[in-house]
């Protein structure tokens, strides 16, 4: 009996206590407890506004324009029923170092005003009046691209070569002083022979830039195609490598394995390689090391064939710090990963007298995706060696990665009585009935 007494008073105590706590305990409200991120709520909004320049259109326009209630309408059915919204739209003004902000606009759905709780984003629209310029400092060098209408590729599966050589052109030609477009293989003889193909008082061979839109085939000209054995024309991508030391070109191929074959639709009509691909003759691994060696003619002064292999299948592939920040420099975003099969080694550093001056994609185990191998002496070789199909944006960046060309960006100032070319806008945002 007393034992059931003693269990009572503490059941008795537990209970008083628990009703004591509930009465002085201040709890804090639902709202509160699982109240939304108003802030982010207000930013996410504003840029989804914006998303086809719909905002920054209206922000400029007189406040009488109907735009403004087509943005009201937008702006409600943007938030939550339980949500009120104030947006004001300011004026900015800069005048020497210091900056103004005008109250230029501003609407509510809230005729009750904010509850003492209201977050608020901010965002920055440019006038449609006002654009912005980017003006690259041109290299000096002239910029040549393979474009010949008597050659084949290989390895740029979906693509011509035509086509990517327009492509590149677009791509390439702000950055340099003079563009020339190499049409057929007549002309990449005369170049390569060290003679000019345009009546452009600006084309330089000296320092030149010479791409390859052809993929793992070079085109070969007759007069050099009639020089050879045709059964090694391996010796041709020696001649080419000793035309870029000679001129100090960088030779840029674009996907694949380089100089893996010769292309030359005329010459070469009943020649095809292994998939049919007519005009072309296979000078196999040898075309690379052939090419070295003319790169590095002054320790290999005579030809040697040589057809070991010496690229590495190092499968994917990721972007070096240095080509991220490249890639935002320049406005090129290719992946930044990709699928290497043909990455150049480490090796032929010392093996041809090259040093890597620039990777966009970091080595594995000492093979590099796409880099620039300069040669200690003159002449270069851009090589991108990835599986097709060719992205030339790779190559872009991995020119622009080594060349370093500035960018010049400046915001085209409004004439006098033209409207501020910046409003800021402010979204505020508050819970009905918060308290």
């Amino acid at each position: 009996m007393l034992r059931t007494i003693e269990i009572s008073i503490v059941v008795l105590i537990l209970a008083v206590a628990y009703i004591a706590a509930a009465f002085f305990a201040s709890l804090p409200s639902p709202r509160q407890i699982a109240s939304p991120n108003l802030r982010q709520l207000a930013l996410t909004t504003l840029r989804l506004l914006d998303s086809d320049n719909t905002l920054a259109e209206t922000s400029f326009k007189d406040p009488s324009d109907k735009a403004w209630t087509d943005l009201e309408i937008a702006l409600s059915a943007s938030l939550p029923p339980n949500l009120v919204y104030n947006l004001t739209v300011y004026d900015v003004a800069r005048i020497g170092s210091s900056v103004t902000y005008r109250k230029y606009y501003s609407t509510s759905n809230s005729e009750s005003g904010f509850g003492t709780h209201s977050e608020a984003a901010s965002y920055l629209v440019t006038s449609p009046n006002a654009t912005f310029s980017l003006t690259p400092k041109r290299l000096s060098a002239t910029l040549y691209i393979l474009n010949c209408s008597d050659a084949n590729g290989w390895w740029i599966t979906g693509y011509s070569a035509q086509g990517l050589a327009f492509d590149l052109q677009k791509l390439l030609s702000p950055y340099f002083n003079t563009t020339i477009i190499v049409q057929n293989t007549t002309e990449l003889g005369q170049l390569l022979d060290g003679n000019k193909i345009s009546d452009s008082s600006d084309e330089s061979i000296h320092n030149a830039v010479v791409i390859n839109t052809f993929g793992e085939a070079v085109p070969i000209p007759s007069t050099y195609a009639d020089s050879y054995d045709r059964d090694n024309y391996a010796e041709y991508c020696y001649e080419v490598g000793k035309r870029v030391n000679q001129h100090n070109w960088t030779w840029v191929s674009i996907v694949g394995y380089p100089f893996y074959y010769v292309s030359n639709t005329v010459e070469l009509e009943y020649s095809h390689n292994s998939w049919g691909i007519y005009g072309m003759r296979r000078s196999g691994q040898a075309g690379l090391n052939s090419f070295l060696q003319g790169l590095d003619v002054e320790n290999h002064p005579a030809y040697n064939y040589d057809g070991s292999g010496i690229t590495g299948d190092v499968g994917v592939v990721h972007f070096t710090e240095d080509a991220i920040y490249q890639s935002n420099y320049y406005g090129i975003y290719p992946s930044s990963y990709q699928t290497a099969t043909r990455a150049l080694p480490s090796s032929i550093q010392a093996t041809y007298h090259t040093t890597i001056r620039s990777s966009v994609f970091q080595p594995v185990s000492g093979y590099y995706g796409a880099a620039t191998f300069k040669h200690d002496g003159k002449g270069a070789l851009t090589a991108v060696g990835l599986t097709r199909t060719p992205d030339i944006r790779v190559t872009a960046l991995a020119l622009l990665a080594y060349y370093n060309p500035i960018i010049y960006k400046a915001e085209l100032t409004l004439t006098p009585g033209e409207a501020p070319t910046q409003r800021l806008l402010v979204l505020q945002l508050s819970q009905q009935g918060a308290s």
